[in-house]
């Protein structure tokens, strides 16, 4: 799977300048004007992963081919978008198609840059586009409801469960909750997925901030402050020192992270932050023709995997030959893993985990 981030906002708080930075590119305009990002901008970029480096140190293939995160830039959004003002039916409809959404919350000040609201309030900002969000999930729901409601008069059992989990879910945008923090049964999941909800998505908050925040900024505190939920989070990041980084050698890029007293680029930081809100890991196909990163979700079963791949390699899936990550570096590579023991022949059953170098066996 390829996972795809939307990042939103409000007009002006940085998103188009981190948009840029984080995807290495000038594609989207970044004026000092609300909508200056009339269609959405596309940035695909490489996950960064020491062990597919390693993986290719050891194996030397023809060619090595990373995970990637496809970055979606989506149009500024104002009060009143779920209603069709500014852009916001393009905006809503363009977020559908994202796993997460990562909405950059202006927290630096700047006489120069003018803000939507006339002031910096993060909060505010934040339940603005909640709000959007929520509103047309409640449309979505009030038409699906209806349309239940009908199908129930035939005693439908199913048609009456889904009525009961859409009224649920009503009752929590009438509260102006998410429903990502909501609590579902595993079989009420699998409908929820299908409504296609907006709020269902894992949110990611970037506070947008100057570069001498950045080392003293406590994510704990804001996020209790702002009343997060489990399936949110925040990151401090400066759009400046995002930018600042692009024109950066690596080894400038490392220095002058360090000088900021930084781990890590806010990239690294974002990529990792989507993986862990939604439960993704990485396994690793490795020979002389190729050697790949591949995204799956965390407890999938060996078939799961392989169907990333193709779907023909899930339905006649067989076995896999797999062997830890660990385990194929500490002994220098397959043939001498395969040989001291440490390769595996695993079944249906197996659940996957990161890091596995796999080779799959199938039938079709």
């Amino acid at each position: 799977m390829s996972l795809k981030i939307g990042i939103v906002g409000l007009p002006n708080v940085g998103k188009s300048t981190l948009f840029n930075a984080l995807t290495r590119t000038k594609g989207a305009s970044a004026e000092n004007y609300p909508f200056c990002t009339i269609d959405p901008n596309v940035g695909i970029v490489e996950v960064p992963d020491a062990r597919l480096t390693k993986l290719t140190e050891l194996v030397n293939p023809e060619k090595t081919i990373p995970a990637v995160v496809e970055f979606v830039d989506i149009a500024g959004l104002v009060k009143g978008a779920s209603e069709g003002e500014g852009l916001g039916n393009k905006f809503l409809a363009n977020i559908r198609e994202c796993h997460a959404i990562a909405q950059v919350i202006r927290f630096f000040e700047d006489p120069d840059i003018t803000h939507v609201h006339g002031g910096i309030n993060p909060k505010l900002d934040m339940d603005v586009i909640h709000l959007e969000l929520i509103l047309a999930d409640l449309d979505t729901i009030s038409k699906r409801l209806s349309e239940t409601e009908k199908k129930t008069k035939s005693g439908d059992k199913d048609a009456i469960r889904q009525v009961s989990i859409l009224q649920k879910i009503k009752e929590t945008l009438e509260s102006e909750k998410l429903v990502i923090n909501m609590d579902f049964s595993d079989d009420d999941i699998e409908y929820v997925k299908t409504l296609h909800l907006l709020t269902n998505k894992p949110f990611l908050y970037i506070a947008n901030i100057k570069e001498n925040q950045l080392a003293d900024f406590d994510a704990e505190k804001v996020k209790k402050d702002m009343n997060l939920g489990e399936h949110e989070e925040i990151l401090p990041i400066s759009a400046k020192v995002e930018e600042d980084l692009v024109e950066f050698s690596n080894k400038e890029a490392q220095e002058y992270l360090a000088e900021l007293g930084l781990k890590e680029s806010g990239l690294n930081a974002v990529i990792k932050s989507a993986y862990r809100l939604l439960g993704l890991q990485t396994y690793f196909t490795a020979g002389p023709k190729e050697t790949r990163a591949w995204t799956m979700k965390i407890g999938d079963t060996a078939p799961k995997a392989a169907g990333v791949i193709h779907t023909d390699f899930e339905r006649g899936f067989i076995k896999a030959e797999t062997i830890a990550y660990q385990d194929y570096v500490d002994l220098g590579g397959e043939l001498q893993a395969k040989d001291a023991g440490k390769m595996r022949m695993e079944g249906k059953e197996y659940v996957v985990q990161d890091g596995d170098v796999m080779h799959f066996k199938f039938n079709v």
